[in-house]
């Protein structure tokens, strides 16, 4: 893949700001929801939207297309407002989140939503489900990838290392996981909830390989997607570095908001009543920088 212009990477970052904007109000209107990992993962969800992934919004259906599985479902308004911005479905839906008869449920559901490959909540299955997709893709000879995406906090779920050992020894080069490596999760740090590192030297010892990157360098994170394709002996991981509620700076790195909506979260900075219109006016002011 050709290298980013300049232009091409404004454009990128002025639509994942775009992204942003999006989740908030979602979740505002919702009253219910995630705020911080959702706007962590905006950079990245761009660049798998408007660069990486081979698909199509007007058929999601398409043969061809590659997989992109979600294996942290509470992050899903990232991947509502990231596909209602590419085309799938109007951006005014978004609106609709967790609402009675909405297809954009809490967590996304495969036979609600067209362009949703997997039903998830539960923790720590995203990477099975996406290693035996992969290890089925390769055995009808098909050339799509397989794409997980999944938080650090559910790499403590035993079932994410038997997927893992999985995936290492059928050498599943068609698989790229993606972690989001943003330390924390409902209850905490995850350092402090339970130990996750050293996580590179982990996945490598499960014959994975292994790219870091900063989450929000987007150029970064589509140069590993492209170094994951010519890997020709084994699985990749991208871990990427994020911060949790970025582009808001009152919220960012603050646990307390991984499960909550604005005019739901602490208050001890922000009324609740001011939630929405201050993330917004933060998120503007992060855009101009």
């Amino acid at each position: 893949m050709q290298p980013l212009t300049d232009e091409e990477i404004r454009e990128l970052s002025t639509k994942a700001n775009a992204i942003r904007r999006t989740i908030i109000e979602m979740l505002a209107a919702a009253g219910s929801g995630h705020t911080a990992g959702p706007l962590g993962m905006a950079d990245i969800f761009t660049a798998l939207y408007f660069r990486v992934l081979k698909h199509d919004p007007q058929n999601p259906a398409w043969p061809e297309r590659d997989r992109l599985m979600l294996s942290n479902g509470h992050i899903t308004p990232v991947r509502y407002a990231t596909m209602a911005h590419a085309g799938y479905f109007p951006v005014e839906e978004c609106l609709t989140l967790r609402k009675f008869g909405s297809r954009l449920q809490g967590h996304p559901e495969r036979e609600k939503l067209p362009g949703i490959e997997t039903t998830s909540g539960p923790l720590g299955s995203g990477l099975s489900q996406a290693s035996g997709y992969a290890y089925a893709a390769r055995m009808d000879g098909r050339t799509f990838r397989v794409f997980c995406a999944m938080s650090d906090g559910e790499q403590e779920e035993g079932n994410t290392w038997e997927a893992a050992m999985f995936a290492g020894k059928y050498r599943l080069t068609n698989l790229t996981a993606i972690m989001d490596r943003n330390n924390i999760q409902i209850d905490g740090n995850t350092e402090d909830v339970m130990p996750l590192e050293p996580l590179r030297d982990k996945y490598e010892a499960f014959n994975w390989h292994v790219i870091e990157v900063d989450g929000h360098n987007i150029p970064q994170f589509i140069a590993a997607a492209d170094e994951a394709r010519s890997i020709r002996e084994k699985p990749t991981i991208i871990i990427a570095h994020t911060t949790p509620g970025k582009g808001v700076p009152t919220i960012e790195n603050d646990y307390r908001w991984h499960g909550n909506p604005p005019g739901k979260g602490p208050t001890d900075k922000i009324p609740a009543d001011k939630q929405k219109e201050v993330f917004l006016q933060e998120l503007e002011a992060s855009g101009k920088k």
